[in-house]
């Protein structure tokens, strides 16, 4: 089951986020009543939406008070035309964990997310019991990285005719893909798409995009990765953005890191191999839930 709740992000943009129950959540319960489960933050990458995690969500459900949202510029969610900076980003989530009573919770975060996940994680402890990190780097990217982002975004054949068309080319003939074709690939960005007039856009707006992945381009978030004290897990795809020898880089400077890989994996982690990634997942969360019980006595 799955509850639609409207929350404020930061100056007053309205987002969008998904409560995930494994039985009915009654109507009459307000938003933010405090929940005996252990909260969870599920934040998409770059161009992704809330309804991307809805496996996860609901595998987390029955011990978890499991929620996915809709960052600004994506999905449901407001679709200003700014800022889209980091602190932008970091300050909606901490909106959202404080009107919705989840904190302290657990941050699970791809791309995007995971960058802000860290972020939020160093700036306010006391909101952050623990960090997924999935195939997201810490260092800058590069001028470079945004030009090719430009003329990626240019080639997209607007509008589809359809969603097949959609998924085809995602999957298939997207030349700027490096990684092999991977159907989870097309039905990722069919989720992203609707219907208009003339055919399938996509519901986010490309320069807000660009806008959003420009601090990746010059800046590197290794300072913040240090100053995440509780725990925290790095996981990449074999064929992922994230290399080996950086994901284990970043393993070493968070206080608390752990690492997971995942075979036969790109970018996509959690939909190319969703039941790989829910052990790795769920291992984690069951180790920090013993470190805790064992603490306590």
């Amino acid at each position: 089951m799955a509850r639609r709740v409207e929350v404020t992000g930061a100056g007053a943009v309205p987002l969008i986020a998904w409560e995930y129950a494994a039985a009915p959540v009654p109507r009459q319960t307000p938003p933010g009543t405090p929940s005996e489960l252990p909260g969870v933050l599920l934040l998409h990458g770059l161009m992704g939406r809330a309804s991307h995690w809805a496996g996860t969500a609901r595998r987390l459900a029955p011990g978890y008070r499991a929620v996915a949202l809709d960052q600004r510029g994506h999905g449901a969610s407001g679709k200003p035309e700014g800022p889209y900076s980091r602190e932008a980003y970091v300050s909606d989530a901490e909106a959202v964990i404080e009107q919705l009573g989840l904190g302290p919770t657990i941050l699970i975060g791809h791309s995007m997310g995971a960058l802000t996940a860290w972020q939020l994680a160093a700036r306010r402890p006391d909101l952050v019991s623990a960090v997924v990190i999935c195939d997201m780097r810490a260092s800058a990217l590069g001028e470079e990285s945004q030009r090719a982002w430009e003329a990626w975004f240019k080639s997209w054949p607007l509008p589809f005719a359809s969603l097949d068309d959609v998924r085809r080319w995602f999957a298939e003939d997207d030349p700027w893909v490096l990684e092999q074709p991977r159907p989870t690939r097309g039905a990722f960005f069919a989720e992203l798409m609707e219907e208009r007039g003339d055919g399938w856009r996509p519901v986010f707006a490309r320069r807000h995009m660009l806008r959003s992945r420009e601090p990746w381009v010059s800046d590197s978030h290794w300072e913040e990765l240090s100053q995440v004290h509780c725990p925290a897990l790095v996981v990449r795809g074999w064929d992922g953005e994230l290399g080996r020898a950086e994901a284990q880089e970043m393993v070493r400077v968070l206080p608390r890191g752990s690492y997971a890989e995942i075979p036969d994996a790109g970018h996509l982690v959690p939909w190319d191999q969703p039941e790989a990634w829910h052990e790795v997942v769920e291992r984690f969360l069951a180790e920090m839930a013993g470190a805790a019980g064992s603490a306590r006595v």
